[in-house]
């Protein structure tokens, strides 16, 4: 049982927010470097995507006796798996009534025995690699610290309860302040992402298959067989898992998504966590979780979400992070903070299998907050159907599927930015001042001669002018400060600050101002 502090916590002085974005994960566990491609090359399948996705799908493919491509735009495991915060959980973010609602009880039953099976295929693989990544099962608790959130907390445990997932009632939360209520749900778990994916990652490469790096892909064609085009040469296979967290170029299944960004602090705390993870129902809401890194354990603290391309003041989220956590933890030292990219389906479910109007091309994107679980379960599907073997899940997560009933209402709202900041972008005036005024690492909306400019100077003083429209459907970027980012607030494309793609749908670079 925690111990509930009966005087409050001393202050610690503030500490400072790294000036940098790091991830622990990367930082404490460094990769050996693979090869681009250096020319063409024919496999059973190429797996488009070096996360948890793409690393896990290959791994189960080789092991069935496929030959397999691994392609990534940069380094493997530095994408959005690289700054997860590694929650391992079958609670998802759409919440127990909202599954129920949308899906009824026997699907609903059937997506948390789904996300289950994922992780227990992530606990399967660590046994059979004996791979040493601090893979433990822990508890969560679902929590509020207000009495009027009592109300749905309990909701949720109804819904959990008709759903059958075993989940508790309680007020014990090991947490170093009171909540009101919680529920309590066993065997979740963590690890150190990149310690799991390196082993899967070296058992890939070999007998026929590779695995390379700094090769973006441009186009996919469906096909017999598929050709994957790449910045460097060609690739056919029979088959393709597109495994990029969101799809390139594909605008059916884009009006399906909403883009977020989250944000991360790791941090050197004063005040008993009990080792578990843990969920508020605040709005915006919070995640926390501890991490054994390097010897030291720290707190990892999320939320504070937003829209991609939709907020100004990127660092106030991080400001806004670590007061909630000065006041709940005792926060001494913030050595990481981080963000990554969230992707919001409008039905609650992630889009998973083969994509619409391809035969031989499969897709894992929607995945929430929970990116880690549903990244498994989609190479888990994606194999089954390249195997044709039968998949239990496959038809509930169909990425071609559309649910009026379920989605309708987020489907309109969500899209209603695209044609807002495709015109209304064009008609706000930039803003004011010059490319002189700009301090390293800074970068606005200018006008030069007449014509907006997305203008950055880089840490080497360096001015980048860029032309602001982003090259997947023709919306304007915005500058993100924390991030150093050019953000697509249309759908969620994201730029470094000279002006080459980081995520996708995008698969080509800001261009040069003409």
């Amino acid at each position: 049982m925690p111990t509930k502090p009966s005087t409050p916590t001393v202050e610690q002085p503030r500490p400072s927010i790294p000036a940098e974005a790091s991830s622990p994960w990367i930082e404490t566990r460094r990769f050996p470097r693979f090869p681009a491609l250096r020319g063409s090359l024919a496999v059973d399948v190429a797996v488009v995507g070096g996360g948890i996705t793409g690393i896990t799908a290959a791994t189960l493919l080789k092991a069935a006796g496929k030959t397999v491509a691994l392609v990534d735009a940069q380094r493997v495991a530095e994408g959005v798996t690289g700054y997860t915060s590694a929650h391992l959980t079958e609670v998802l973010d759409c919440r127990f009534h909202t599954l129920l609602s949308h899906f009824g009880e026997d699907d609903g039953r059937l997506a948390l025995e789904a996300a289950r099976a994922a992780l227990d295929q992530i606990a399967r693989l660590v046994q059979e690699k004996r791979i040493e990544c601090g893979f433990q099962r822990l508890p969560g608790f679902y929590f509020t610290e207000r009495q009027e959130g009592v109300d749905d907390v309990q909701q949720e445990i109804e819904a959990a309860l008709r759903l059958g997932s075993e989940v508790s009632f309680t007020t014990e939360v090991p947490l170093p302040f009171p909540v009101k209520a919680a529920f309590r749900i066993e065997n979740q778990a963590r690890f150190h992402v990149r310690e799991y994916l390196l082993p899967l990652l070296e058992s890939i490469a070999g007998d026929g298959s590779s695995v390379f790096e700094d090769t973006r892909v441009l186009n996919v064609h469906d096909g017999a067989p598929c050709v994957v085009e790449t910045d460097k040469a060609e690739i056919r296979a029979t088959d393709v898992v597109m495994a990029t967290h969101v799809p390139l170029n594909r605008l059916l299944l884009q009006t399906k998504l909403a883009h977020y960004r989250s944000y991360v602090l790791g941090c050197r705390i004063t005040e008993r966590v009990g080792d578990a993870l843990y969920w508020d129902n605040e709005d915006p809401y919070h995640y926390v979780r501890l991490a054994d890194l390097e010897g030291e354990s720290l707190l990892i603290v999320g939320g504070e979400d937003h829209k991609v391309g939709q907020e100004e003041d990127t660092e106030a989220r991080y400001e806004a992070l670590l007061g909630y956590a000065r006041r709940r933890f005792g926060v001494r030292e913030v050595p990481y903070r981080w963000s990554a990219q969230v992707i919001e389906p409008v039905d609650g479910l992630p889009y998973l299998g083969r994509n619409s109007g391809s035969s031989h091309v499969y897709v894992g994107t929607g995945y929430s907050g929970t990116g880690l679980t549903f990244g498994t379960l989609a190479a888990m599907i994606a194999s089954d159907l390249i195997l044709e073997r039968t998949n239990r899940w496959a038809a509930l997560f169909d990425a071609t599927r559309v649910k009026p009933v379920a989605g309708a209402r987020d489907f309109v709202a969500e899209n209603v930015d695209f044609p807002k900041h495709l015109v209304g972008d064009r008609l706000k005036p930039a803003e004011g001042g010059t490319p002189d005024e700009l301090a390293p690492g800074d970068g606005q909306i200018l006008a030069i001669e007449g014509r907006k400019r997305a203008v950055f100077r880089d840490p080497s003083g360096t001015l980048h002018i860029l032309d602001p429209v982003c090259p997947h459907l023709g919306c304007l970027v915005t500058f993100n400060p924390a991030e150093k980012s050019w953000d697509c607030p249309c759908h969620g494309s994201r730029f470094e600050g000279p002006g080459k793609v980081i995520n996708g749908p995008a698969s080509t670079d800001l261009e040069p101002a003409q």
